[in-house]
């Protein structure tokens, strides 16, 4: 095991990945990362250097040394240059790298270290949301979160905010604490110590205190270093991990081969499902017993059965209801939002359509900005879409018409839109936030995720592109999809020195419009003696009702 050396990124997500990742590693075989990853990576890079540049320029103007950035190209440079720089007491240490514990297992660096005391505190920069907004704190409640300005450590209690924790986020503070101290370098004993987390607004540094995790630290640490050092044995499970992982290929071949009932059934769940002796679909599939007593999570355990059925008999969806329901209208829009990452929503596309006016074209129109992400334009494009919305809803309405306008899993696009209205509000025609989510609550915005959800098992998953195909709609690219979109509009505007490809811009309108087109044909299809055809999820059910298992209940 004393060969074994974590980084932080080690100690989160699939243990069966960091057992391959680091059997691979023993072999000199590299797995390349996806193109997923290398994505984040990148924005996750660049957010770096903007935030580290804004601290410079807060410090710009005092003396030389009190601000270190380490830019050595060379590892043992690197280190050697931070040492140096704690050594002679610097205020803050930029690109901060420690010395690799070859001993302990450790390897880790800052983004930076800020003088705290006789020692340094660890603060990193993440590429994501580390806080909310709270919009209206409660008078009298004491604030548990504690926040300071960029410019300096002054940590006070917050009331505008909320935590969004992230264990990856802990667990690195936690490491670099941990090595630190090992080197005499931390502010403060470990069950006292503190770190900084500065995310994708770069508006505050977020105080965690690390004392409360240091305990989950070590054991993790240490369970951690017995898998890659092949001393615990790990096999494949089906977790969301997955969808972005290189060894997904290689997993999935060994799930299908045992038809393991992960593939089915995921989490907590599926662990107890084995606690119990059902390890495969096959024996879910045939499960004749009663619920297990500790089954806890969303999806209900007679849908896993119903799932697994499926899947033995390639059904590719299951009815809930002898006819299923969705909300229509005369006037109807679907919109699809596209974002990059954290960045902003570059595009609001909209497909509208009149079924009391046969004569009124089904047109797709897009509301966008090509200027990269982020950028002030996008409130333009978004008060464009929003006075659009409006005036059809309006319309109709003059017309004593219904309306509707429909999404496929709506979190995204309510997030999108909250934020636009937040982030815009000195623009001209962006809406308020009160005006946001009057319409969110609205019974004129619908979302058909939902609908699904509520009328069908969905042994294969709620996914737009899973669904679609079953009511007949394929999309125009082969290669459609939210990773590929995400290329693609790097390409169309140049991002971070991306070599500018204006023909993805076509590629990225035509996969938007097919987005809208194929919630339509879904929704219509729901709607539709079509799906009359799908079994009933009760009379596979029905199968096994000898035993515990009955129709529709727990």
């Amino acid at each position: 095991m004393g060969s074994a050396i974590l980084g932080a990124r080690n100690l989160t997500g699939c243990e069966h990945r960091l057992a391959l990742d680091s059997a691979a590693a023993a072999d000199g075989v590299a797995k390349p990362e996806t193109a997923e990853a290398n994505r984040r990576i990148e924005a996750a890079q660049a957010h770096r250097r903007h935030v580290l540049d804004l601290i410079r320029g807060f410090w710009s103007d005092r003396p030389e040394g009190t601000v270190v950035v380490v830019e050595a190209a060379d590892h043992r440079d690197r280190v050697a240059a931070t040492r140096a720089a704690m050594d002679r007491g610097a205020q803050w240490i930029l690109q901060a790298a420690l010395p690799t514990d070859v001993e302990r297992g450790r390897r880790g660096h800052a983004e930076a270290l800020l003088r705290h005391g006789e020692g340094y505190l660890p603060i990193i920069v993440v590429n994501h949301r580390v806080t909310t907004t709270i919009a209206e704190p409660r008078e009298g409640e004491v604030p548990t979160l504690r926040t300071s300005p960029l410019f300096g450590w002054h940590p006070e209690p917050d009331a505008t905010r909320s935590f969004r924790s992230r264990r990856g986020d802990v667990m690195r503070l936690a490491q670099i604490a941990a090595m630190l101290d090992d080197l005499g370098r931390l502010h403060a004993p470990r069950e006292e110590a503190l770190g900084g987390l500065i995310g994708l607004d770069a508006d505050c540094i977020v105080v965690v205190p690390l004392g409360e995790s240091a305990h989950d630290y070590d054991e993790t640490f240490d369970r951690r270093r017995a898998i890659a050092a092949g001393d615990i044995a790990t096999s494949p499970r089906r977790v969301s991990e997955c969808r972005s992982c290189h060894w997904w290929p290689r997993c999935e071949a060994e799930l299908t081969e045992k038809r393991d009932v992960s593939l089915v059934v995921g989490g907590n769940q599926g662990q107890i499902l084995r606690d119990i002796g059902v390890v495969t679909i096959d024996q879910l599939a045939d499960y004749r017993g009663a619920e297990p007593a500790e089954w806890v999570g969303a999806v209900r355990f007679d849908d896993t059965v119903v799932s697994a059925k499926c899947w033995v008999r390639d059904i590719p969806l299951v009815r809930r209801h002898d006819r299923p329901r969705v909300q229509r209208a005369d006037v109807e829009v679907d919109v699809d939002m596209e974002s990059y990452s954290e960045r902003g929503a570059y595009m609001w596309g909209t497909l509208l359509t009149d079924n009391t006016d046969p004569a009124r074209p089904v047109a797709y129109r897009p509301f966008v900005t090509w200027d990269p992400l982020p950028t002030r334009d996008e409130g333009r494009s978004f008060a464009q879409f929003w006075a659009w919305l409006t005036a059809e809803r309006d319309a109709a309405r003059a017309a004593g018409k219904t309306f509707a306008a429909y999404c496929y899993s709506q979190h995204a696009e309510n997030r999108w839109l909250r934020g636009s209205a937040d982030r815009f509000a000195d623009m001209p025609g962006v809406p308020s936030r009160t005006a946001v989510d009057a319409f969110i609550a609205s019974r004129e915005w619908v979302d058909v995720f939902e609908a699904v959800n509520d009328n069908f098992v969905c042994p294969k998953g709620k996914g737009l592109k899973r669904i679609a195909p079953v009511a007949g709609f394929n999309w125009r690219d082969d290669e459609a999809g939210g990773e590929a979109s995400m290329e693609w509009y790097a390409a169309a505007v140049g991002l971070d020195g991306a070599v500018r490809d204006e023909s993805q811009r076509e590629r990225l309108l035509q996969y938007n419009e097919d987005d809208v087109r194929a919630t339509k044909v879904l929704r219509e299809w729901i709607d539709s003696d079509e799906v009359l055809e799908l079994p009933l999820a009760a009379d596979l059910l029905a199968e096994n009702a000898g035993g515990g298992v009955l129709p529709g209940g727990r």
